[in-house]
């Protein structure tokens, strides 16, 4: 009479799922459990609680039954939710749609449901939740570094500008897209370009334009590349500006130049977000034939210049020649003194038979040795 009476053991880490006729009925707790299965249609899987995560073919049934009571918890996602698993206070996982059953017997078990049609995901925990498992296809983490922005556009529209750290969105769920944009100040070099001046020289000129992005929004909206926007609108103003000087003008005051541009690109590229800050003339290349002609030009000046010099210091000393005869002819006794002088300067050198008299020495030379 006892073939038909069953039984099974559940210890006290364990949990017996009952089916009768492929069908669950129950949750059975520890201890021995005896039935009658006439038909030999019970089975019991017996799964273990160590582990919280309740995995079986049959979740949904068993879920959705209210056989599990107070013992584990269930997570039912829909399409637009996620969610994040704790266990003793660890993260655990990153949930995507779907049905969990988790046991909380030997475990601290807490959930969080978030709805991923915000699309952002902020939390205090965001560095180890986007380390954990399941985050990867879940979530998109970004760093911003200081001296950056982030611009979030959802759907084609900007949402927010995300300022420097650690940021996270959720995939699937929207059309995202994070542009990074340097708020630092940085340079951009205007190649040379062959530009002709008032008086018909051809001549190539390099700059160099130091800017920082002032509207970060603004920068990415209103012009496909704003550093190339800045490039080309800066040889423009260079062509603009040099078509109106002459050469000599140029070369002779680059500073003016400079500053003339720098008021024309600045308020070009207003209108794009970017502030320049200083804008500066790095080279003027001319054609090798200007470049022999202007080192004539340049060494005629200087020679002339020299001829000048050497006349002027020719006439003053004649001036002062001229003076000083004046002096001496008006005065016996300084003409007297002066012819000392020279005798002294002569003695140095050679043999002298001098005769004094009452006239000066150019009467009374006897003889020079």
């Amino acid at each position: 009479m006892w073939v038909f009476l069953r039984w099974f053991k559940v210890r006290e880490h364990e949990r017996g799922l009952l089916f009768k006729d492929r069908q669950f009925k129950d949750v059975r707790g520890p201890g021995r459990h005896f039935m009658w299965d006439l038909l030999c249609k019970i089975r019991v899987d017996v799964v273990s609680v160590r582990d919280a995560w309740l995995e079986h073919a049959d979740l949904d049934v068993i879920a959705k039954s209210g056989a599990l009571g107070g013992e584990a918890r269930v997570v039912d996602l829909k399409d637009y939710e996620r969610a994040v698993v704790w266990i003793d206070g660890r993260v655990e996982m990153v949930l995507k749609p779907g049905l969990y059953a988790l046991w909380t017997v030997f475990h601290d078990v807490r959930v969080a449901v978030f709805d991923a049609r915000e699309v952002r995901f902020d939390h205090k925990d965001l560095a180890v939740i986007a380390e954990a498992r399941g985050a990867a296809p879940l979530l998109e983490a970004v760093t911003m570094e200081a001296g950056h922005a982030g611009l979030f556009f959802k759907d084609g529209r900007h949402e927010a500008t995300l300022a420097p750290g650690a940021h996270a969105f959720w995939k699937g769920v929207a059309k995202a897209r994070i542009l990074d944009v340097d708020l630092r100040e940085q340079v951009v070099d205007i190649a040379g370009q062959e530009i002709m001046t008032a008086d018909k020289v051809t001549l190539r000129m390099n700059a160099v334009v130091t800017f920082k992005v002032a509207d970060p929004l603004k920068a990415v909206t209103t012009v496909e590349d704003y550093r190339q926007a800045l490039y080309r609108e800066a040889q423009l103003a260079l062509r603009a500006v040099i078509g109106t000087r002459e050469l000599d003008v140029l070369l002779s005051d680059k500073d003016a130049l400079a500053r003339e541009l720098d008021g024309i690109v600045r308020v070009r590229v207003a209108g794009f977000g970017i502030d320049v800050v200083a804008l500066g003339i790095r080279d003027v290349i001319l054609p090798g034939e200007m470049k022999d002609l202007m080192n004539k030009v340049t060494e005629a000046k200087k020679a002339a210049e020299a001829a000048l010099i050497t006349r002027r210091e020719e006439t003053a000393a004649m001036r002062s020649q001229a003076n000083t005869a004046k002096i001496l002819e008006s005065s016996p006794t300084l003409m007297r003194l002066r012819e000392l002088e020279v005798l002294e300067k002569v003695s140095e050198k050679a043999n002298l038979t001098v005769v004094l008299g009452e006239k000066g020495l150019a009467d009374r030379v006897v003889k020079l040795l």
